[in-house]
């Protein structure tokens, strides 16, 4: 027996402290027309120094599962899709899995960049199809400005940091209607953190080569992404026997606002279709997507009932999307 998935339970966490274009003019040689431009951002989101990766996503957690009327002990399953975890291991699910007090939940770390959360509601689907979980917590969270290096004006006025999480749960109707998800390999070194894993051990040299920090070569990954996003949205149309006219929403991994404009022109999507929030909170990575995903719901642009699509694209390179019937 096939059992039908859907989210019951979204909920976001973002830093109170602003960072403007204006602050970054006093840090970098860039300017506030430069940077919105040619990103779209006008301010992003940073963390203080003691915050990491498991403190954004347990709240995220907790506003999810409130809004889902479960408790803790209820989960099942808790995935973290992040590329910033607090540590190498534990998991950042583990710490969340303690943090919430889901005692009876598994937990595991998922890595597939930007695309993370598309990955990581794709693998839970499974787990509720399967009939093997009830409710799992998906949490897509990443602390870019502690791999950002703010000297670098390139990369420092891209990233922010932000956790959105969903409750995935055995749902009466459909709501997870299909996934896909791919990565092409051969272009992993367009967007990378070279050290501190077993090839590249931090070390002094490390460190004073600035080697811990975010890597992007932006031309290619621009390149890659008005191509994959179309592609994503198009496999997970045909696989569900679905026309794009269909669906009432689309919320993309929010990276830059020509690359979403390039590729929704493609697909020929109207802007008012889109939801964006790159303006005010930059690249989350995984997280852009669940936090744009709450607003669109909390500004009353997505009802029960309308067919959304989520797309994303990112470090691996990887890239996917996800089918919904919203059922909130």
């Amino acid at each position: 027996m096939i059992y039908n998935a859907g989210i019951t339970g979204i909920g976001i966490s973002v830093p109170n402290k602003i960072l403007t274009n204006h602050d970054l003019e006093e840090m970098v040689e860039t300017s506030n027309e430069w940077i919105i431009t040619r990103t779209g951002i006008k301010e992003r989101r940073i963390v203080n120094s003691d915050e990491a990766a498991s403190d954004l996503s347990t709240d995220a957690a907790k506003k999810a599962l409130q809004m889902a009327k479960i408790n803790a002990e209820e989960v099942d399953l808790i995935i973290v899709c992040t590329v910033t975890p607090d540590m190498m291991y534990p998991s950042t699910a583990a710490l969340v899995q303690n943090n919430i007090g889901a005692n009876k939940a598994a937990a595991f770390d998922l890595s597939a960049g930007c695309t993370g959360f598309i990955y990581g509601v794709t693998v839970a689907t499974q787990f509720i199809n399967s009939g093997f979980y009830k409710n799992i917590l998906v949490i897509g969270c990443d602390i870019l400005s502690k791999v950002t290096d703010f000297t670098n004006r390139n990369t420092c006025v891209l990233f922010g940091d932000g956790a959105g999480a969903v409750v995935i749960s055995r749902t009466e109707d459909v709501g997870v209607i299909d996934a896909y998800i791919k990565a092409d390999g051969s272009g992993g070194e367009y967007l990378y953190l070279p050290a501190g894993g077993s090839r590249m051990p931090a070390s002094i040299d490390t460190v004073n080569q600035k080697l811990h920090y975010t890597f992007m070569n932006g031309t290619e990954v621009f390149k890659f992404a008005v191509k994959a996003m179309p592609e994503a949205v198009n496999c997970v149309l045909e696989k569900s026997n679905c026309n794009i006219d269909e669906i009432d929403y689309f919320i993309p991994h929010q990276a830059n606002i020509r690359i979403i404009e390039s590729a929704t022109k493609r697909l020929g999507i109207p802007m008012d279709k889109i939801g964006i929030t790159i303006d005010k909170y930059g690249n989350m990575s995984s997280a852009s997507i669940p936090v744009t995903l709450f607003e669109a719901y909390a500004d009353g642009k997505i009802k029960k009932g309308n067919k959304v699509i989520l797309v994303g694209f990112g470090a691996g390179l990887t890239y996917g999307s996800v089918l919904l019937n919203w059922l909130l």
